[in-house]
């Protein structure tokens, strides 16, 4: 399948701040007012003591008396404890409403994950641009969080910089121009350094990254533990672990050596710096009748522009920096796999598309945009026209030639050895995968036409690998969240579906949780017992096409067929598929289609089949053992 190119994209620091703190503006507003009181309240904390010694040192001069002395540090003390004490609300203000944000932005980066392409997911790039969306969101200093932290920073550098430059222009306006260009230089350095660094350091890491997660996910998953004991391989995943760290160290050392360069420049330009501003102002005493008083308050000055400037240029470096990860964001959330695109739909009802996560109102509106979905009175009959398969890096094909219609009630069985490409076939049917070459119909029309939402609506699927999740077991039934759970109706499936025994068991029935991940009472299912609940999820759904993916390779022969025979007479007249590579599924069937090396090569009755004497009926005669009993 020819894939879409990457977007590139070309946002500039200002853009991507601007996008940041639009979803500020959207989800936390009061995080605005608490910066604001922030930058004041940060730069009128050093600029009181200064002006607290030369008010002190006037008066001296002048002759005051003590308790005049005393009255004006108390007075500017009060002053202070409270501007400290708005600082500290201020800040602590922030903090917390800046991870709430981020985590709006990281339930966004979820939402796109969860709706995009289930192809795209196996993709390698793609993945590494997953891998840069999260750190993007990550943690406090990186991508979104980051951007808000050096804005913050920054604005309140900016308002020092501005105070301490009205205080010094009396100096000298030249003065005051020399410090900025020293302080350009040495922003130019570090916003250099930083740019290589992302892209000859970290960018090309990424696949080392994900890399190491695997592997450390893997020695604490449950489902890898037998194998990692059994055959010994803990030390083949540590040598494993060892190169993939060995290798990001090195990187983060050459990192390091580079940013050690740059520490050094940076410290030689603050020497300048502050040696050309004393020089000045020493001068000034002697030789311009500056007073001593004023001296006091212009070293203070001179000290907090010199940080003031410094600190400004080193935040918006860094929000260079970090708006750099906000474009690997960017790139992942605005990634453009299909369907309808949220861009299209957030133009069409008139919302910001950046943050477009579809609203329940909104989503009553989508099918504007797409075909309807026949009317259940009308049957679902699918068609597969010359329909090819190849999955992506891959030189040959999955499926090929395909032409075969599902007709509306009919129960069709897919046959074949593994890799025939029976489960290609169901994931081209589910729409998780779309057609290399041909297309599919829904009564006529091609599925691409339809919204994906209310498309998958119509499948019951019941796969092969069982996925349990961290909920209790009526909510891995229903896939639904506990106010629009049906428990009761969830055990009563659960029991057709031959779980009842198992629930007599639990002492909390249908609401035991499932897995130790979240809760120290989790339990844990076998692999049947998962194949039997997932046909529950199947039966509590209720779509109007059941889709069995070879969902009783944990069971015997004999008990698959069982399991096949008591299911098929569960789902009653709905649509079903059956796919397996053994054909206890086969007999029941309205018709088969024999797959071989991504062809259907053979399709008929089961009676006609065997009348044929082809590669279906060899594999029957083979498996005909198996099944002597059910006679």
């Amino acid at each position: 399948m020819k894939q879409k190119e990457e977007k590139k994209l070309t946002y500039t620091t200002w853009q991507n701040t601007l996008y940041i703190f639009r979803g500020v503006f959207r989800w936390c507003k009061p995080l605005l007012i608490f910066i604001s009181i922030g930058a004041v309240t940060e730069t009128a904390i050093p600029f009181i003591g200064l002006f607290l010694g030369k008010l002190v040192i006037e008066q001296v001069e002048k002759g005051a008396k003590t308790g005049q002395l005393l009255s004006i540090l108390v007075v500017v003390a009060l002053l202070e404890i409270f501007v400290l004490c708005l600082n500290n609300l201020a800040q602590n203000q922030s903090w917390p409403r800046m991870i709430y944000v981020r985590m709006k932005f990281i339930l966004l980066r979820m939402a796109k994950s969860m709706n995009m392409n289930y192809e795209n997911l196996e993709r390698p790039e793609m993945l590494d641009r997953m891998r840069k969306a999260e750190n993007a969101t990550g943690g406090n200093i990186n991508g979104v969080e980051g951007v808000i932290r050096n804005s913050s920073n920054a604005i309140t550098a900016a308002v020092k910089v501005c105070t301490a430059s009205v205080i010094l222009f009396s100096v000298h306006p030249i003065l005051i121009l020399c410090m900025l260009l020293l302080a350009l230089l040495r922003f130019y350095f570090q916003d250099a350094i930083a740019k290589w660094d992302k892209r000859v350091i970290h960018d090309p890491m990424q696949n080392q990254y994900r890399q190491s997660y695997y592997l450390d996910h893997v020695t604490k998953d449950f489902e890898f533990a037998k194998d990692i004991r059994i055959f010994n391989m803990k030390n083949r995943l540590q040598d494993k672990q060892k190169q993939t760290h060995d290798y990001i160290h090195q990187k983060i050392c050459i990192s390091k050596n580079h940013w050690l360069v740059y520490w050094l420049k940076n410290r030689a330009i603050d020497l300048v710096q502050e040696g050309i501003m004393y020089a000045w102002l020493i001068y000034g005493v002697l030789y311009q009748e500056v007073t001593i008083a004023n001296f006091t308050l212009y070293v203070g000055s001179v000290r907090t522009f010199s940080l003031a400037v410094s600190g400004f240029l080193e935040f918006i470096a860094e929000i260079r920096k970090c708006c750099r990860e906000v474009d690997d964001f960017r790139i992942f959330i605005e990634y453009e796999d299909g369907d309808v695109l949220p861009n299209q739909i957030a133009q069409k009802f008139h919302m910001k598309p950046e943050y477009f996560l579809p609203s329940k109102k909104v989503q009553q509106h989508i099918s504007q945009i797409y075909t309807d979905l026949p009317k259940p009175s009308e049957g679902y009959e699918f068609t597969f026209e010359d329909v090819w398969f190849q999955y992506p890096g891959s030189e040959t094909y999955a499926l090929k030639h395909l032409n075969l219609t599902v007709k509306a009630g009919q129960r069709l069985a897919v046959v074949g050895l593994n890799g025939a490409g029976k489960t290609t076939f169901i994931k081209l049917l589910l729409r998780l995968y779309q057609p290399t070459k041909g297309r599919i119909l829904l009564n006529g029309i091609d599925i691409l036409k339809f919204n994906r939402e209310d498309y998958f609506h119509l499948f019951s699927p019941v796969f092969q690998n069982v996925e349990c999740f961290a909920f209790p077991i009526s909510e891995n039934v229903s896939m639904q969240n506990p106010e629009s759970t049906d428990c009761k109706r969830a055990e009563e499936v659960l029991r057709l579906a031959g779980l009842g025994e198992k629930l007599d068991d639990l002492s909390q029935g249908v609401h035991t949780q499932l897995l130790k991940v979240l809760y120290d009472d989790g339990i844990d299912l076998s692999g049947g017992e998962k194949q039997k609940m997932s046909l529950g999820r199947a039966l509590y759904k209720d779509a109007k096409v059941v889709i069995l993916d070879e969902p009783t390779s944990a069971l015997d022969a004999l008990a698959e067929y069982q399991m096949y025979q008591n299911f098929d007479n569960l789902i009653g007249s709905r649509t079903s598929v059956y796919i397996s590579h053994r054909l206890s599924s086969t007999r029941f069937c309205d018709a088969i289609a024999m797959f071989s090396a991504g062809e259907m090569i053979e399709y008929g009755t089961h009676d006609i089949l065997l009348q044929k004497n082809g590669a279906y009926a060899e594999m029957f005669r083979v498996q005909a053992q198996y099944y002597k009993k059910q006679s």
